[in-house]
Formats: structure tokens, C-alpha cells, sequence
């Protein structure tokens, strides 16, 4: 063999090793690329996830608040209107029983008129020949 093909040969190995190794290499780097915008990713969903379960239960704890007061509200709304009702109820009731009293007052009354207008109830007469 001769000098020639023995450099051609060690060229071929030269430039196969050396282009092995730059893609090895270069897939190396892609893959440590790739890692670190995932990692970087994940960092950043992580931090965007605790701040929203803040903010989620900050809004959660002043809702509950404020429904909590609403719902005081209305019971005490309810519990005035309950107690306004139940007064005037009650003075219908009063007011009722008295006109019912009253009426029965007065057909008493006029039983005894009319009692007074008819007269002694008639006896049983009989005729005399």
C-alpha cells in the first residue's frame, strides 16, 4: 500500500470520526436544550398554578363572606317581616273576634225583639160551643 492511500484512509476515519462526534454532540446538546425549557416550563405552570389557587381562594373566602352576610341579611329581613305579620295577624284575629262577638251580641238582640213584636207564644185553644 501506498503512502497515498494510507492518508486517504486515515482522512476517511478522520472525517467519519470527527462528524460522528459533532452529531453526537450536537444531539447531546439538543437533548440538555430540551430539558431545560421543559424544566423551565414546568417551573413557570408550577408558580402560575400556586398563584392562581391563591387568588382562587381569596375569592372563595370573600365570597363565602359575603354570602354569609347576605344570608344574615335576609333572616333578619325575614325574621322583621315575620314578626310584623305575626302582629297584624294578631290584630285581625282581635279585631275579627270582636265584629264576631258584636254580631252574635246583636242576634241575641233581635231574637229578643222579635220574641217582644210575636208576642206570648199561643196556647193550644179550643173552641167553646
Amino acid at each position: 500500500m501506498s503512502a497515498e492511500i494510507i492518508a486517504v484512509v486515515l482522512s476517511a476515519v478522520g472525517i467519519v470520526v470527527t462528524l460522528g462526534t459533532s452529531m453526537f454532540i450536537g444531539f447531546a446538546w439538543c437533548v440538555r436544550r430540551t430539558d431545560a425549557v421543559e424544566r423551565r416550563l414546568n417551573d413557570r405552570i408550577d408558580e402560575v398554578e400556586r398563584k392562581l389557587s391563591a387568588r382562587i381562594d381569596e375569592v372563595e373566602r370573600k365570597l363565602s363572606a359575603r354570602i354569609d352576610e347576605v344570608e344574615r341579611k335576609l333572616n333578619d329581613r325575614i325574621d322583621d317581616v315575620e314578626r310584623k305579620l305575626s302582629a297584624r295577624i294578631d290584630e285581625v284575629e282581635r279585631s275579627l273576634t270582636d265584629r264576631i262577638d258584636a254580631v252574635g251580641h246583636e242576634t241575641t238582640e233581635v231574637k229578643v225583639a222579635v220574641a217582644r213584636l210575636e208576642g206570648p207564644v199561643p196556647r193550644l185553644l179550643t173552641r167553646t160551643r
